[in-house]
């Protein structure tokens, strides 16, 4: 058990020192950038945790850290990249690194606390942000593309891969919380929020993942229609159509009954949602 542990913390302390080294040429760029200098405050505490020994060693208090720090440097290049509006040489791979590093703290979390959910070790509010930035990553991306008619008319299917693994990042931030059933001795004295809670809507970001599953649902939609081999995508991959006008749905049933005046349009929901059913 003892050897597990340094094991653990050895491979956790060689991250953390790479992180470092990444973050401190990321601010060679922009020295006062405030997602860097979160990240750079947190590896300092995190570095000197291992300096002084590594006592009192709490994996799952290293691992929320790390994770916030891979959050906000990767926020720093998505940042970057979507003010050279993805460019279409290198956003590609870009993309790919991105993704992968913000995948890399479920990794961690499988390889060194075995038999543990993710969720109890990084807790929900972590790991809901994980799929929602990976979600919206790919949401930005797709948009980018969708007004690149010509590169859409050459690489279709990729378009179409690029919506897929964006749509199940984003159904997967949706289901990191339970709904809030309300039979289960749920007592909300407040009608409105019980009718948000039940339909698993627990912040603005959550709505805002709905808005966002539905435009991608319409784009692959508009794409699989004129394509030839559609009937391929669609044995293969999500059905489009059916989540798209299910979430959105939900989304206009929120918008105009229990948060009626709070700000949320649903005009484009509207508009796709003639398009989808």
């Amino acid at each position: 058990m003892a050897d597990d542990y340094r094991r653990q913390d050895f491979e956790l302390e060689r991250r953390i020192f790479e992180l470092d080294n990444k973050c401190a040429c990321l601010r060679a760029e922009k020295q006062d950038d405030d997602y860097l200098q979160n990240a750079s405050t947190i590896l300092e505490k995190l570095k000197s945790f291992y300096r002084q020994g590594g006592e009192s060693f709490n994996l799952s208090k290293l691992l929320q850290d790390y994770t916030q720090v891979i959050l906000d440097i990767t926020f720093y290049e998505e940042n970057q990249l979507v003010d050279q509006e993805f460019p279409e040489d290198s956003a590609p791979f870009k993309i790919q690194q991105l993704l992968q590093d913000l995948t890399e703290p479920e990794v961690l979390v499988a390889r060194l606390t075995p038999g543990q959910e993710v969720q109890s070790v990084l807790g929900t509010e972590l790991l809901e942000c994980l799929y929602w930035r990976r979600g919206a990553l790919l949401y930005m991306y797709c948009h980018t593309l969708h007004q690149r008619k010509q590169w859409i008319k050459k690489n279709k299917d990729t378009f179409i891969k690029c919506i897929q693994e964006g749509v199940r990042y984003l159904m997967r931030m949706l289901q990191v919380r339970n709904t809030v059933k309300l039979n289960d001795g749920v007592v909300l004295h407040d009608s409105a929020t019980a009718s948000i809670l039940s339909e698993g809507i627990f912040s603005d970001t959550h709505l805002l993942t709905m808005m966002y599953i539905g435009e991608m649902c319409f784009w692959a939609v508009k794409y699989e229609d004129c394509s030839s081999d559609s009937t391929e995508h669609k044995e293969d991959g999500l059905q489009f159509r059916d989540i798209g006008t299910q979430i959105l749905n939900k989304y206009v049933h929120a918008c105009e009954g229990p948060l009626q005046g709070q700000g949320w349009n649903t005009e484009n929901a509207k508009e796709i949602l003639s398009i989808l059913q």
